[in-house]
């Protein structure tokens, strides 16, 4: 998400905010960032796989029981942590709370995997292509959403599906949406406080634009018969409302989407807590 912005208590901010500018500690805060985060996947069992994507490697998890899916369950996470502040961008994007990980592995279908986005987890040569702006400006490029369309094919092939569904959180549902457009095999496209239309959020949180993105909202035509369901939280100060509503505005009154507002809910709170319930409201 952008910008990031610091609240009284959260003292785990505020010391990778101070790694910015004391230089022994920058290179340690990231590896216990990765090492904490991917903790998040491997204390639950699932292992890590490194995807060729093209321009960047993107990191995937899958539960180590699953063989063969007919219909794959891919989770695509949020931004990361794109900036430090206002002002000053993250020198890497792998996120301090992977919250679209931790929806996968509340998923109760058992079919469920992990996708990365460009340049989150990985590290050595497998940062190739990671250069800020694919985390700020151009975080939504063609070659992200190329890349994230060519590690999905790869997971539909490890695992023998026929058909997927995507889940994105935050501008995972972006990147989700992106690739929904560009593809026959989506069986629903699930989106949590997704900013399904970024130049209405930059205009709303005053932001600068997305040069060099794609807008969701601008694959409508794409979509209109992909069945969707989009989340989003009532107390959202990041993403509101009004984003997916500016997104639905695009659709036919017929085509089958859904836009499913959670009055207590706000941009983290309480999506993984509730999330199996939050599945089962879908209706298919």
């Amino acid at each position: 998400m952008l910008p990031i912005k610091v609240r009284q208590g959260r003292k785990r901010f505020v010391a990778v905010a101070l790694c910015v500018f004391l230089s022994g500690c920058v290179g340690a805060d990231l590896q216990a960032r990765r090492a904490a985060s991917a903790m998040t996947a491997t204390e639950a069992g699932w292992q890590r796989s490194n995807l060729d994507g093209g321009p960047f490697v993107l990191a995937a998890f899958v539960p180590p029981d699953l063989q063969q899916a007919e219909v794959l369950t891919i989770y695509i996470e949020g931004d990361g942590l794109a900036w430090i502040n206002t002002s000053t961008p993250s020198s890497n994007p792998t996120p301090l709370n992977p919250l679209a990980l931790k929806l996968a592995l509340r998923d109760p279908s058992g079919t469920a995997v992990y996708l990365a986005r460009p340049c989150q987890f990985v590290s050595g040569e497998d940062k190739r292509g990671c250069q800020r702006q694919y985390w700020t400006e151009q975080r939504f490029a063609p070659e992200v959403i190329a890349a994230s369309l060519s590690a999905i094919e790869q997971l539909k092939q490890r695992f023998g599906a026929q058909r997927v569904v995507l889940v994105g959180y935050s501008g995972g549902g972006a990147v989700a949406s992106l690739v929904a457009a560009q593809r026959q095999d989506v069986e629903r496209l699930i989106t949590v406080a997704g900013n399904l239309d970024h130049r209405t959020w930059t205009l709303e949180q005053r932001l600068s634009p997305l040069e060099g993105s794609l807008n969701a909202a601008d694959a409508w035509m794409q979509l209109q018969a992909v069945p969707q369901t989009h989340f989003v939280g009532a107390r959202d100060g990041v993403i509101g409302v009004s984003v997916a509503l500016a997104y639905a505005e695009r659709f036919v009154p017929s085509a089958p989407l859904s836009i499913k507002v959670m009055p207590t809910f706000d941009h983290h709170c309480c999506w993984v807590e509730q999330w199996p319930i939050l599945l089962e409201s879908i209706v298919p």
